[in-house]
């Protein structure tokens, strides 16, 4: 016979006791209130699941579970969380960061955009690197300049495009040849106004190539929009990898927690145009295999150091839309492996934190 004692027993058995507010017993019937570890509704799915399984495999299926499972109330580490407003129109927002520079995310950055833009998806790519602005060169677009437009009523700066992406970045505002000679206030006030006073539009993704470092940039562009998920570049050899940490950690802060979805490994490798099988691991081998297999997170791609690439970046025609060519099914597979991760992580967030993906453009979930 079921009783009261058994119950409150298995409950310390199965280690959900403290979670348990009340629970009653009428006959076969089991009335337990509790409270899920986490707001989000898979939360709550899992812990109902479970519950129901263990005490049907513990007391047998006549028993009648009545659970009330109820969100906790916010920490003060989710109160105090950096979260930023959201953008009309864009869905997902995704920072390609790096813990240290020059190792290419800038164009890594550019070819993924327009890789996306290829698969078949809205996308716009933010230049936020205030002090070494790029994306005017990298997409044939120095010189150009955001006219406004009038968008209900407000003025609001129109993104130059090219390739199927919109673009805006410093550069289109200073001259090629102008420093850039700014305060932290004054760097994060233009980003903002990059963000919120621009017609972006309908976007799948809004790409954020963030400046080298863990700074007040970073920071800023956390407080003014909710990203969606990071993506982090690095170089093989120990010294960036190093660096490529600190940055992941900022990330993964209790007061930022902002999803990492995965790394990209630039320079993997050499491969000379006369020898198209040959590798050469100029700076080192694996490194960020090692690194993500240390921190849980999935590589994306790894990007070789072929010279068509630097190539097509100094022409301002990105290396991923030279059709059928080995570099651009590279960025292909990063970009859906990109996406992947993007769906899976969405998957364990809250909505207000992450925006579903309404096409998957030949990509499919992880398994």
């Amino acid at each position: 016979m079921l009783t009261k004692e058994k119950v409150q027993n298995f409950l310390k058995e199965i280690e959900v006791n403290d979670l348990v507010s009340n629970f009653q017993l009428m006959g076969n019937d089991v009335y337990i209130d509790m409270t899920a570890h986490s707001p989000a509704m898979h939360e709550k799915k899992k812990l109902e699941a479970a519950m129901k399984q263990a005490f049907a495999s513990e007391f047998g299926e006549e028993i009648n579970l009545k659970l009330k499972i109820v969100s906790p109330e916010p920490s003060e580490v989710q109160l105090s969380q950096i979260k930023g407003k959201q953008i009309p129109g864009i869905q997902n927002i995704i920072a390609i960061a790096s813990g240290k520079g020059g190792v290419g995310k800038s164009t890594v950055s550019a070819n993924l955009a327009v890789t996306l833009a290829k698969m078949g998806f809205k996308v716009g790519l933010l230049d936020a690197d205030i002090y070494g602005p790029s994306v005017p060169t990298m997409f044939d677009t120095e010189g150009q300049k955001p006219i406004s437009v009038d968008v209900n009523g407000k003025s609001l700066m129109k993104p130059i495009e090219n390739y199927g992406v919109k673009m805006l970045s410093i550069g289109y505002f200073s001259g090629s040849n102008q420093a850039v000679v700014w305060r932290g206030p004054m760097a994060s006030k233009a980003l903002n106004q990059m963000i919120r006073d621009a017609a972006w539009g309908e976007l799948d993704f809004l790409l954020i190539d963030l400046p080298p470092g863990t700074g007040d940039i970073h920071l800023s562009i956390i407080q003014e929009v909710p990203v969606t998920g990071a993506v982090i570049v690095s170089t093989p050899q120990h010294v960036a990898l190093a660096d490529v940490r600190k940055g992941i950690a900022m990330f993964q802060m209790e007061s930022i927690n902002i999803p990492v979805l995965g790394l990209v490994e630039n320079m993997a490798y050499f491969t000379p145009e006369e020898l198209p099988d040959n590798k050469y691991y100029i700076f080192g081998n694996q490194g960020a295999q090692y690194l993500a297999e240390d921190l849980n997170i999935p590589v994306l791609g790894e990007i070789p150091l072929i010279q068509s690439i630097r190539e097509a970046g100094d022409v301002g025609r990105p290396a991923a839309l030279q059709e059928g060519s080995k570099i651009a099914d590279i960025y292909t597979e990063t970009a859906k492996k990109m996406v992947e991760s993007l769906v899976e992580r969405n998957k364990f967030l809250p909505p207000t934190e992450a925006v579903k993906i309404t096409t998957m453009a030949g990509c499919s979930p992880k398994k």
